[in-house]
């Protein structure tokens, strides 16, 4: 894996391949007012897609690989398809591991080339969560790379129900970790369809009024895109996870390119039809939060 410094110096041209950290991209969304999309990845299809519409938008683009995706593709192997689409982009790219739950799990993300890993101990208690977080942050911060935790559990649309973020416990989290960012429920919701629900805008002003720390929104789709805008511009909401809508773009398209000629059934013929659709749904997230 390359040195801190080689992966930093990609943004600055100094090698070819802008392959970045979270810190490298959230910062600036920090000091600038934006945000950047975490885009939640299931296979080589959408993630080349979010690298194009990352270029045509000209902003940087996370690449995340959560539980459902690593449970179809070995971590090595997301690991080598990120870093190739960052070689060749023209736009800086984080490789992201979402939702590990073990030290073990994110340490084989950062042994397979992630430069950022996110581990999720939200359902446990304060303490657990604080010690275990740190531990993995401690690991990424010594390979140069990036780490963000939760605290407050974020639910699923007819599954889990949230549990809210404790602005007094958020900031304790943040100071204790050393989190890179810090994902929060405050209202948002894994797997939400449609996007009529919002965000707590009090919980995040509080919480924000105790720690300078980027913010995460896990479950953005179900967010209004107006109120994604408007936080990523004057809140320290630095990232917003999108999956669901990304997703229903793509089994949209596929379903068209299946029903437009049933006898076909050569699947990479099938699937180069839904790049264009998921490239357009991807610009749209990228537009609203980028400033």
């Amino acid at each position: 894996m390359e040195a801190p410094d080689q992966i930093r110096g990609a943004r600055d041209g100094e090698i070819a391949m802008p392959l970045v950290t979270l810190a490298d991209v959230l910062q600036p969304a920090l000091k600038q007012g934006h945000a950047v999309g975490g885009l939640v990845t299931l296979g080589w299809e959408d993630m080349r897609a979010f690298v194009a519409a990352a270029e045509a938008e000209n902003c940087p683009v996370i690449l995340q690989a959560g539980p459902s995706c690593r449970a179809h593709t070995p971590l090595p192997v997301l690991g080598q398809m990120f870093r190739h689409l960052a070689e060749a982009a023209s736009v800086p790219v984080v490789a992201h591991l979402d939702h590990g739950y073990t030290f073990e799990e994110c340490k084989e993300a950062l042994d397979s080339g992630f430069t950022s890993l996110m581990f999720d101990g939200s359902r446990k208690s304060l303490a657990d969560n604080i010690a275990e977080t740190k531990a993995i942050a401690d690991m990424a911060h010594a390979a140069g790379i990036s780490c963000e935790g939760e605290i407050g559990f974020v639910g699923y649309a007819d599954g889990e129900s949230s549990a809210g973020t404790d602005p007094t416990e958020a900031a304790q989290f943040a100071a204790e970790t050393g989190v890179d960012a810090m994902a929060i429920s405050v209202g948002n919701v894994h797997l939400q369809q449609d996007k009529e629900g919002g965000l707590d805008e009090a919980r995040i002003a509080a919480i924000q009024a105790l720690t300078g720390v980027p913010l995460v929104i896990h479950g953005g789709s179900g967010v209004p895109v107006e109120q994604r805008q408007r936080l990523a511009r004057t809140t320290n909401i630095c990232k917003f996870n999108i999956g669901t809508e990304l997703r229903m773009a793509f089994g949209a398209a596929m379903r068209a390119a299946v029903n437009a000629d049933p006898d076909r059934f050569d699947r990479v013929t099938i699937l180069k039809e839904t790049h264009e659709p998921t490239v357009a749904a991807a610009r749209q997230v990228l537009a609203a939060l980028k400033g």
